[in-house]
Parts: structure tokens; sequence; C-alpha cells
């Protein structure tokens, strides 16, 4: 079958569909991973949006059940310049177009995505749709100009647990982790356990104050799409965590919801950053960090850098973290968890334990 990728100014793209045939409209963005499409496509933050990859040969190393990073497909759709329909890996159990038509997300090859990628660096991440047909329709734009955006809205809702869990190993863990799932990988909740915390998992809107109750050790926010400001139950929460000086760390949607607990303000980026060769300085130890990155809005720096701010990226010196001097508090904009990605950042989570051990010890 026949795909068209219909933009909102009125660009079309004719490809073909090598995915379930249906059409879905969402921001059209692009990630510069060399690999790991399926922890890509999975990856939460990704809701309400249809990913371009940049690398130009993907399906190759097809699909396996290790790599999921939620329970399912999150990306409203997949364009790729070239699909390789016959995958050539040990670990393959599915080809990567079995698995876009098993959760029905529509997918398209066959187009420039080199071109497409210099549109959007230039013009910003549009509107757009998917679409499979034999024949181009005008109705299909008119679908794309329905479509509001994603700036607004509350996406963390729609995919975070809707009941609480507890997440690996529990005996014999000296401190624990609550974590509210904005949108949550499965690596992070896997890095937090490795760390060393006993972790438990809870839906985006449960009340502070619920957690409270359960003595934890710590607080975790966690990573997710969308528009961080309509979620002023998260913000609130935040507050509260930060107001009793608790232990608190954030990674990407958790970072911006700190820096908005804390008084600053978060901006839409033209473009975003996704991929896995974003490069961050670390401004305490000075060392350069090539991190993965997946976020379309970013804490306001202001005029000068702030004392908060512990982590710049060097190639638009936005804000990729905040701390204190003065309380058990840390986030970062971009992804140590590195899935996919580079680990140059995974001292994070040793950090945080070794946060939580120096504050118990206070108390």
């Amino acid at each position: 079958m026949k795909a068209f990728l219909v933009l909102e100014n009125g660009d079309v793209y004719e490809g073909e569909s090598f995915g379930y045939e249906s059409e879905e409209v969402g921001e059209i963005v692009f990630n510069t991973s060399m690999a790991g499409y399926q922890e890509i496509l999975t990856d939460p933050s990704y809701k309400k949006q249809i990913v371009t990859l940049t690398y130009p040969m993907i399906g190759n190393y097809g699909i396996n059940p290790e790599d999921m990073e939620s329970d399912k497909i999150q990306a409203s759709g997949l364009i790729v310049k070239e699909y390789v329909s016959l995958p050539s890996n040990f670990r393959s159990k599915e080809s990567l177009s079995d698995f876009l038509i098993r959760y029905k997300i529509p997918a398209i090859s066959g187009i420039d995505t080199r071109k497409l990628t210099r549109f959007i660096r230039s013009n910003g991440s549009p509107n757009g749709g998917l679409f499979v047909a034999n024949n181009y329709s005008n109705s299909f734009l008119d679908k794309v100009k329905s479509f509001s955006g994603i700036t607004g809205l509350d996406l963390a809702k729609e995919v975070s647990t809707k009941s609480s869990y507890e997440f690996g190993e529990k005996t014999g863990k000296q401190f624990s982790v609550a974590v509210y799932d904005f949108g949550v990988k499965t690596n992070i909740l896997r890095k937090l356990d490795e760390a060393g915390f006993s972790v438990k998992v809870f839906p985006a809107t449960t009340p502070v104050e619920t957690l409270f109750q359960e003595n934890f050790s710590a607080y975790f926010l966690s990573n997710g799409p969308g528009d961080p400001e309509p979620l002023h139950y998260a913000i609130e929460n935040a507050g509260k965590i930060i107001e009793k000086n608790l232990p608190l760390f954030g990674i990407c949607l958790g970072h911006q919801i700190i820096g908005l607990a804390t008084g600053k303000k978060t901006t839409k980026l033209k473009f975003g950053h996704r991929g896995g060769n974003q490069p961050v300085i670390n401004l305490k130890t000075k060392k350069v960090e090539i991190t993965s990155q997946n976020h379309g809005f970013a804490v306001v720096e202001g005029e000068s850098i702030s004392k908060e701010t512990t982590h710049l990226n060097l190639n638009d010196n936005t804000n990729e973290g905040l701390g204190s001097s003065t309380a058990p508090l840390m986030s970062v904009q971009y992804h140590p968890e590195s899935s996919p990605g580079p680990h140059d950042a995974e001292y994070l989570f040793t950090d945080f334990f070794n946060m939580v051990k120096k504050f118990s010890e206070l108390k």
C-alpha cells in the first residue's frame, strides 16, 4: 500500500506503508540515534508524536521482548528512509513491520528523511499525519489541521500506570524510593533497583500525602511526554516534597516539574533534542558527557546561569540539570539510563543513592 506523510503547511511526502494500514496525526519529530528504534518507539515520552529516524536503514536487527521500555508502542507513527524487511539478529523474535502491525501503528518508508529533518530544523516541529491509502485525498490535510498540537495537553495521565506496583528486588535493600510515573521507562526502574533502592511506582496523580504515609527514603519524578505546565498536580506534589526537605531526583519531564516547582519557567524548543549524541557539561566536574535525550520543552535558564544549574547543553546552552547546596535535590534533562544511547551519565543513579545515604546519616 502507498502511504502519505502530510505536514500542516501542505507539504506531502509519498512513500510505502510497512506498518498498520491506518491513519494517525501528531507532532512530527526526528531522532538522530543510530540504533535503538524499539526503545524509541516504546518510550512513553513519544506519546502523540510521529518519529522520523535519521539513520537511513531501519529494521535490520528486528524486535525482541527484552528491549521494551513500556508495554506497547507509544509513538503515533514511524518515518524511515529504508525499511529492512528481513532482520538478521539472534535476539530477534519478529520483524519491525510485524511489531508495528501488532500495535496498530502506521509507518512510511521510501521518503527523503534528510529533507524532512532539514525542514524541521529550519521551521520547527510541525503537526502532521500518516495516511495509508491508494491515493492522496484533500481530507488528509484537513485532519492534520484539526490537531491542536501537544502544547497545553496533559499527556502524562494517558501513559501513567493506573495502579501502584513494586519493581525489582525488595529484600535486603537499605533505602526505598517512590517513583511518580509520568511515563517512566523500564530501564530507569531497572537502574534504580540496581543502585540499591527498593522501588515502588505510583500513578501520576497520586496525592503526595499518600506517599508520605509509607515513609519512603526518597522520591523520584520520571520522564514523560509533552508539556509540563498543565501538570499542576505534579508541580504541587514536587513542591511539597521539596518543602519537607526530602531527597528528590527528576529525569526529563521530572526535571522540568522540579524547575516549575522551584519558581522557574519552561519553554517549548524549536525542534527539541532527540538522539544519543547530545554533549552536556557537568559544571561541577567540568567533564563533558555524551547523552541520550528526548524532550521538546526545557527549563528556562534566564539571562545568566543560576547557582542551581548543574549541567548545560553545549549545543545550545539550554539547562540540562538542577541541584541545591542546601537541599537533597537533583535533576537532569537527559536520560542517564541510556536506553538507547551512551552510558556516560549512569553515575547519576549512584549519586542519587549516595545523596539519600548522606541525608539518612544526617537525620
